[in-house]
């Protein structure tokens, strides 16, 4: 990571690969058959005797993105754009994540637009980058404000515009058990913060209607 650090040397620590010890293969398998021993199960019984390594190896796969770096994928730009400088929208990027505060999922999708200052980053990248966040214990509101954060920091475009629709778990599964309930966060940097009329023409061209 020393090559990101050199590059975007004022990057925020959590745009950088987050890093602590890990616990050993050992601990982790000792550790959910403790749970499933907690909820009252044997984990010695035949359909839960490989339930710990999988959930080991399920964990490791929905939680990569700690061992990714957003701004290592925005880090190739292009500049042969022909003088193009106006919105770049990816939009209906979809996602899950696991809530932070009790560890079940939340399922949603991603709009993602930023104003070129000279340079784009290939489209792919931003749907990356969405998925680096979600793929981390998170909050809905700080996972918004990280995605909008490294595409500014990193390409230093004229603005950006993220706005994240998701359902949580642990509204629908757990206490206030709300089904269907949708959360909706935004934020705003440079011309989309400074500019309703351009916040007004990203929330129309994420909702299909015209943009003119």
């Amino acid at each position: 990571m020393d090559a990101v650090t050199k590059t975007f040397p004022n990057l925020p620590e959590y745009l950088d690969k987050p890093c602590c010890d890990r616990p050993s293969e050992e601990e982790v398998l000792a550790a959910i058959k403790t749970l499933v021993r907690w909820t009252g199960d044997n984990p010695e019984r035949e359909g839960l005797i490989d339930t710990p390594r999988r959930v080991m190896k399920a964990y490791r796969e929905m939680f990569e993105g700690y061992d990714m770096s957003p701004a290592e994928e925005l880090g190739r730009t292009f500049e042969e754009v022909a003088g193009y400088d106006d919105m770049v929208l990816v939009k209906d990027i979809t996602f899950h994540s696991h809530c932070e505060h009790h560890m079940v999922p939340i399922i949603g999708k991603a709009h993602v637009a930023y104003l070129p200052d000279g340079k784009v980053v290939g489209l792919s990248k931003i749907a990356r980058v969405v998925d680096i966040f979600a793929h981390r214990l998170q909050i809905q509101e700080a996972m918004t404000a990280q995605i909008a954060g490294v595409i500014q920091d990193v390409l230093n475009p004229r603005g950006v515009a993220v706005l994240i629709e998701a359902e949580h778990m642990c509204m629908a599964m757990r206490g206030i058990r709300k089904q269907g309930s949708t959360t909706l966060t935004t934020t705003f940097t440079g011309a989309f913060r400074e500019c309703p009329e351009e916040q007004a023409r990203f929330m129309t061209m994420v909702r299909g209607g015209s943009a003119r």
